[in-house]
């Protein structure tokens, strides 16, 4: 099939979501949707119970499994409701009638959205929250006092909004550890097998909206009361080998292109992080060069390669830097509603090459609008 290269007709996606995928892998899903090349069906016409889709489901649970480095005590599920459904399933799972308080850290947004949904399935213990600095920053070890009787420890390991990403695990080796990745899945390499959960919804760095990986490991389950709903029940999901019900055929298909672009093209984790590394490196010299025009909005040292998260002099220069960004074919920089200013999303997908192109923008920019920089 010939195409045109996907850059030179589209705008640079700096989305906080959905990402922006591979050229590779969007040239593979433009034929994919006429015909997939094994089966000469379209993609969105593949039933799910199809000989094809099983392996398909399979290779992905094997590429995940290789790429995070996991042993065979790891269930990998792909499940359906993002992350946000995996804030009820957790807890109903793991705290179902314990008089012990879950653990949640409480570093930003998603971290937020996560506390009501836990307490109402039992009793939750905030046992830090950047709230009070506006979340500009994460707790350091000494900050957390943690019970060795929890159920669990939750949190977030890059907070999308506020532009904020852990560097190390946290917790205590004899409590379970449960991790929301959906923002750094797959960027980097990691001490995987340290979480008893991990969950990740697919719209950042791995696929588009409609799937959710969900990684579990064997024992975390064996309390797990058996009087859920079926479908929000890990263990019939296992037993349904993610095919409860119909799943997102398409999303699957495509997250496992990308773990194939991870581990054939990009050669692995570690190599996709010195690529992500680059990019972050790129983008935040040109905030730190800026004799404060830009502002980094967080704690040097728990910046996230992921989103950067910044602020210009005033309201009034940040909407002018969106709307010359847009003509200039920069798409998705405006910061989230719930903070403002301006963010830059630097999933696996993004090229380098954007990257340095919006530095060189926001250098012009700056150079054009200096002498509006508020006192």
């Amino acid at each position: 099939m010939k195409t045109m290269p996907i850059n030179e007709r589209n705008q640079l996606n700096f989305s906080g979501g959905p990402g922006v995928l591979p050229e590779s892998v969007l040239h593979q899903v433009q034929e994919s949707i006429h015909a997939v090349p094994e089966v000469g069906l379209s993609i969105l016409g593949i039933s799910h119970r199809s000989d094809w889709f099983a392996s398909v489901v399979a290779e992905l649970r094997s590429n995940i499994r290789h790429l995070l480095g996991l042993p065979e005590n790891y269930h990998v599920l792909f499940l359906q409701g993002g992350a946000t459904q995996q804030f009820s399933m957790v807890p109903m799972s793991l705290m179902a009638g314990s008089a012990r308080p879950a653990e949640y850290v409480h570093t930003g947004y998603w971290s937020g959205k996560a506390l009501p949904e836990a307490r109402l399935e039992g009793p939750v213990r905030v046992v830090w929250s950047g709230e009070s600095s506006g979340f500009s920053r994460l707790p350091r070890d000494e900050e957390l006092s943690l019970s060795p009787d929890a159920p669990y420890l939750h949190y977030v390991s890059n907070e999308t909004v506020e532009g904020l990403q852990f560097r190390r695990v946290l917790g205590r080796d004899d409590v379970p550890r449960v991790c929301d990745m959906s923002s750094d899945f797959l960027s980097a390499p990691g001490e995987f097998d340290r979480f008893s959960v991990i969950y990740a919804h697919a719209q950042k760095n791995i696929g588009p909206s409609g799937v959710t990986v969900v990684v579990l490991k064997d024992e975390i389950l064996k309390d797990a009361p058996t009087t859920m709903p079926g479908f929000l029940d890990y263990r019939k999901q296992i037993e349904a080998d993610s095919i409860f019900n119909t799943p997102p055929v398409f999303a699957i298909y495509v997250v496992l292109l990308v773990t194939r672009w991870l581990r054939d093209e990009i050669g692995g984790l570690a190599a996709m992080d010195r690529i992500n590394t680059r990019k972050a490196d790129a983008l935040y010299q040109a905030l730190d060069s800026s004799d404060g025009f830009y502002r980094a909005r967080v704690a040097r040292e728990d910046r996230s390669k992921m989103n950067v998260a910044f602020t210009l002099p005033s309201k009034d220069l940040e909407r002018s830097f969106l709307a010359s960004a847009g003509e200039a074919g920069f798409s998705g920089l405006g910061g989230h509603r719930s903070v403002g200013g301006i963010r830059a999303s630097l999933y696996n997908g993004l090229q380098l090459s954007a990257v340095e192109r919006l530095a060189g923008f926001m250098e012009d920019f700056r150079a054009r609008n200096r002498s509006l920089r508020a006192a």
